[in-house]
């Protein structure tokens, strides 16, 4: 949904789908948090036979940054669009506030959104840009003339009020797309893959600028992407989605260091995933695992799980979690396949007894390891992730 179509589809005291907010001055809530929670409640969305979004239920709190993150058909995008109301969901409802507006249009929710187009007028100067929002409701010139300046103070445009659209770089356009989402003075922001139209750099500077915006107003958010650097960034949590579904939900930290399933370890970063054994328990919260594809390779598991002796179990441990040493009888050995050096770190890729897919090992030791050698591997034993898949 472009821009220009959610206008088609809006009155026209609209901005891309987001009501105008009272005309307080941008200043007075710049350093307070005024985020309102949002909440999803059981939301469910089928197209024909295809069930887009299996029943959701989701409490974003206020001032909060919520990424949605997962591949394409995962269900993210048909999300944001039923909170958005670009679409009515089959059941459940979208609660902002105290305010139930599962049946009110795009218009009447208060929501500010971004695009990965910006869709930014192109015959209009910046400042029209994100004044249009505030002029189709009726605000007076002067009162426009102010807000439209706070807002491209806050997105540190101010010298390029009147300047025209094709005369701005990438990421200056998207500070302007999101200048004109927040002028409007919205209870929420959605933003829609707002940073895939930029090169890797300006994405990743911009990927803090956005942040660094977001935690000064103190609005809450949902992000869209596919993106896992972005989402781990930005968010303050990150709900990872597949079929249709939210399968882990938490922050970013603990969804990248305890990923609760094979599809999130292995979609949150890479993730080199084992199949062993329990044999005993070693410790408190600690057991020791015989590992599959090698005799006598062994390893010590740590879990809030009890485990009982005899069980099989799937493991993921993280590349810069795998120590590298020399071969010793009782663990796991590999042979290196290929070394990258990637400038802070070198990544190794490995090529381990019984296992299909290679194994994978970063290490900022500064003196690399040639290929071909035989070298033990070895983790913490709360670096190894026990997933819920069965082996």
């Amino acid at each position: 949904m472009t821009l220009m179509g959610a206008m088609r589809a809006s009155p026209p005291s609209t901005i891309g789908g987001a009501s105008i907010g009272l005309p307080s001055a941008v200043s007075e809530h710049r350093t307070t948090t005024r985020g309102v929670p949002l909440q999803l409640l059981g939301i469910s969305k089928s197209f024909g036979s295809v069930q887009a979004l299996r029943p959701m239920t989701q409490t974003i709190e206020g001032g909060e940054m919520l990424a949605l993150l997962g591949p394409s058909g995962c269900g993210k995008t048909t999300t944001l669009r039923i909170i958005a109301g670009f679409e009515t969901p089959d059941h459940g409802s979208v609660v902002i506030g105290t305010h139930d507006v599962t049946e009110l249009p795009p218009n009447k929710r208060g929501l500010g959104m971004v695009f990965q187009s910006y869709s930014l007028f192109p015959h209009m100067t910046v400042g029209e840009n994100v004044a249009f929002g505030l002029k189709m409701r009726g605000v007076s010139a002067a009162e426009r003339t102010t807000r439209v300046r706070e807002m491209l103070a806050l997105v540190r445009l101010t010298q390029h009020e009147d300047r025209q659209i094709h005369q701005l770089s990438g990421g200056q356009q998207q500070r302007i797309a999101l200048a004109r989402a927040l002028v409007t003075n919205p209870s929420t922001l959605l933003l829609d893959e707002p940073l895939g139209a930029l090169d890797k750099n300006l994405r990743e500077r911009m990927q803090f600028e956005l942040r660094e915006i977001q935690h000064r107003l103190g609005i809450t958010s949902i992000l869209v992407t596919h993106d896992q650097e972005e989402a781990l960034t930005m968010s303050n949590r990150v709900a990872v989605m597949s079929d249709g579904q939210v399968v882990q939900v938490g922050r970013p930290t603990d969804v990248y260091e305890r990923p609760r399933n094979r599809f999130v370890a292995e979609f949150l970063g890479t993730a080199n995933i084992v199949a062993g054994t329990v044999t005993a328990q070693a410790a408190e919260r600690c057991w020791r695992v015989a590992l599959a594809g090698e005799p006598g390779a062994s390893a010590l598991v740590q879990s809030d799980t009890p485990l009982a002796p005899g069980n099989t179990i799937l493991l993921a441990v993280r590349p810069e979690r795998i120590e590298i040493g020399p071969v010793v009888a009782g663990t796991m050995q590999a042979l290196i396949q290929d070394v990258v050096f990637r400038g802070s770190y070198f990544a190794y890729e490995l090529c381990v007894p019984g296992q299909d897919a290679p194994f994978f090992a970063y290490s900022q030791n500064r003196k690399d390891i040639p290929a071909d050698r035989r070298v033990g591997l070895g983790w913490q034993p709360d670096n190894a992730i026990v997933l819920e898949d069965a082996p």
